[in-house]
């Protein structure tokens, strides 16, 4: 009786696919399969690139970092995380987090971690906004993985201004003071998997990386859904 409410209400109000606008079928959420195929994906965990890694060089050590797929301007992946971050479509995070998931157990790199931790917003701008968009892609990644996930273990403190349109020094001088771990006996020793939306210069994910190794945890990788 409930799926055929359900359907009945999908055939009165569809869904439509994110990505091309077209109705999704049954089971499908957010993007639909054709675009699901479609994806620029990286496929970083299965290959010996470092085009994330290498950002990162010299600057804090990382046993792993990856992207799930590729950004390009005015792209289908621009297009679904402008709608995952400012239009409150928080389901694509959990979506593309379900699959990136599942190609990382599927390639056994599940059991390289403890846990994931996303990168955290300040208070006012998660109050402003209602969610975090990169705890959206950790949730999603937790599910599929078998592992935990943390909300608010690593914290951003000071308010600092948007990192949009900033050089690379602007931006590490804007975010190198401004996380924290509220709670170091939690990640003491521990292997974590540290996931964001977009990596670009890397000066946010580095100044967390850099926090969680001075609280003493035991490796440092990070996942992105898209790299710039």
């Amino acid at each position: 009786m409930h799926r055929m409410f359900t359907d009945f209400v999908s055939m009165l109000f569809p869904e439509y696919c994110l990505m091309c606008s077209g109705p999704l079928e049954r089971g499908e959420e957010s993007i639909c399969i054709h675009c699901k195929y479609n994806l620029p994906v990286t496929n970083h965990h299965l290959s010996s690139s470092a085009e994330v890694l290498q950002k990162f060089w010299g600057k804090v050590p990382l046993r792993y970092a990856w992207a799930y797929l590729k950004f390009t301007k005015q792209g289908n992946v621009q297009k679904v995380l402008h709608k995952l971050k400012y239009n409150g479509h928080q389901q694509i995070g959990i979506t593309l987090g379900h699959w990136y998931g599942h190609e990382l157990s599927a390639a056994s790199l599940n059991k390289e971690f403890d846990f994931i931790l996303p990168v955290p917003l300040h208070p006012d701008k998660l109050k402003k906004r209602g969610y975090n968009q990169s705890d959206t892609f950790a949730k999603g990644l937790s599910d599929s993985m078998g592992l935990p996930w943390y909300q608010n273990v690593l914290q951003k403190g000071t308010f600092n201004e948007t990192q949009t349109n900033k050089r690379r020094l602007e931006r590490w001088q804007n975010v190198k003071d401004v996380y924290c771990v509220k709670d170091a006996t939690v990640i003491a020793n521990q292997r974590i998997l540290l996931v964001d939306d977009v990596v670009t210069t890397g000066s946010t994910l580095e100044a967390c990386a850099l926090t969680l190794v001075e609280a003493a945890c035991k490796e440092v990788s990070i996942a992105t859904i898209a790299t710039a």
